[in-house]
């Protein structure tokens, strides 16, 4: 939606500490072995610039990092069939393929979009199995402080992927062509934080289907109201929006989630100040910060299921030429003897900038107090909202260091030095109705 993943540069770091350059030279390699182990300090530096770091000793990566960066909207640098297959369907070879992906990978949303899109074109099987890991855990119980135990594991994985080869490589019959083509595990339903391990048992079950989403999977909106509640019932009359302060300075640090080629955990964490992640100071929930704004259903008197898409529609406004706003959904565990406080687990999250609401090949600031329309998509999940459990959605304006934080200045993005702090507001009215279209399951 506009913002860079900074796994990305990162990930040109620890390639660039890798290289043939690196491994000739040991001061080379010795210079950015430091600065792996420093590469917060150069993020925070600011804008990655020629010359000006370590990756200068591999010009090649160094490139790279500054061609992602400063490639802010999407031109040729991105339409090539590696960043982005969407254009190239068409061209694809007619394989078998089995598509694998966890609801905490970093590459959900393009797993399942790449499995619906060449599904429907191929006329050999296209199978899909998405369970409860992180990039890189595939067949493990655990992501993050989560278990999904004892069926989240999927002890035969292996068995999975060889079965398949079998079938297709070696003419062998392993039945793959009789199973459903979509395997999918719907976290959820455990007892969740645990007394003496730090480990929260979120359970969930294994479900199949033969298509994604789901039959079932119907879009419910959830509209955000004043006074931070969550319902079905879209919002009256005209309140005031909620506002906010967004200081670049100092962001909503990332707890968990959607990451890869990155050096914090990934996976599903209490939202929670935690020294494990860059930025955190404390241990208050980070909702407690003032510029997280908090929507929550109450109590569910019955469970809800999704499985699907995740889709949001917000009406919001600022002062700054750009901004970006985050959204978070939370499955939110009740106060208990292991957790008095509560726990609100992430699901998904996702981010948009506001200078690429129009499309992302063209850049269009913003009139300050305007409000606009942002309608951008999460990463799809399947998850059952316990009875009792809350479903919340924390809405703010950064997600460091997942997300590169934008500098509100309306500058050209990946070389503006300049930082202010944005006077951001979310709006929820009868003309402004911000929602979240959540993909219910019929029960």
């Amino acid at each position: 939606n506009g913002v860079l993943e900074l796994r990305f540069v990162t990930y040109a770091f620890t390639m660039a500490s890798t290289s043939k350059e690196a491994i000739a030279d040991p001061n080379i390699k010795a210079a950015l072995d430091h600065a792996c182990a420093n590469v917060w300090d150069w993020l925070k530096a600011g804008p990655i610039r020629r010359g000006c770091t370590p990756l200068r000793l591999v010009p090649s990566y160094e490139q790279w990092c500054i061609d992602l960066l400063t490639h802010a909207r999407y031109d040729d640098y991105w339409k090539q069939p590696g960043y982005g297959p969407r254009p190239y369907y068409d061209q694809h070879a007619d394989v078998p393929t089995l598509y694998v992906g966890g609801w905490y990978d970093s590459y959900t949303r393009s797993t399942v979009e790449n499995f619906i899109a060449l599904s429907r074109r191929q006329k050999t099987p296209v199978h899909l199995l998405m369970g409860p890991w992180h990039h890189g855990g595939a067949g493990q119980p655990l992501a993050g402080d989560v278990s999904f135990m004892p069926d989240g594991g999927l002890s035969d994985y292996e068995t999975v992927r060889l079965q398949w080869f079998d079938h297709f490589l070696r003419g062998m019959d392993t039945g793959v062509e009789t199973r459903p083509r979509v395997r999918y595990f719907v976290m959820g339903g455990g007892p969740g934080p645990q007394a003496k391990a730090k480990v929260m048992l979120h359970g969930g079950v294994w479900k199949s289907a033969a298509t994604w989403p789901p039959p079932g999977s119907t879009p419910t909106p959830f509209y955000f109201h004043a006074h931070g509640s969550l319902t079905p019932q879209p919002p009256t009359g005209d309140p005031e929006p909620t506002r906010y302060t967004y200081d670049p300075a100092d962001p909503v640090p990332t707890i968990g989630g959607h990451l890869s080629a990155i050096s914090i955990p990934a996976g599903g964490f209490d939202q929670r100040n935690d020294p494990r992640f860059p930025g955190s100071r404390g241990s208050l929930p980070l909702s407690a910060r003032r510029d997280v704004l908090r929507f929550a259903t109450a109590p569910l008197e019955e469970a809800i299921e999704i499985a699907g898409p995740i889709r949001l529609k917000l009406w919001v406004s600022t002062d700054a030429p750009d901004t970006d706003f985050t959204a978070k959904l939370l499955d939110v565990y009740p106060p208990g003897p292991n957790h008095p406080d509560g726990c609100a687990l992430n699901i998904t999250d996702s981010i948009c900038r506001l200078r690429f609401r129009n499309g992302f090949e063209q850049e269009r600031l913003a009139e300050p107090g305007n409000a606009y329309e942002l309608e951008f998509e999460m990463y799809p999940s399947a998850n059952l909202f316990a009875k009792g459990h809350q479903i919340r959605v924390d809405i703010s304006s950064s997600n460091y260091p997942r997300f590169e934080l934008n500098p509100n200045t309306g500058g050209p993005l990946g070389v503006e030095r300049r930082t202010r702090a944005a006077e951001n507001a979310l709006h929820h009215s009868q003309s402004k109705p911000s929602h979240i279209l959540l993909p219910v399951m019929k029960r």
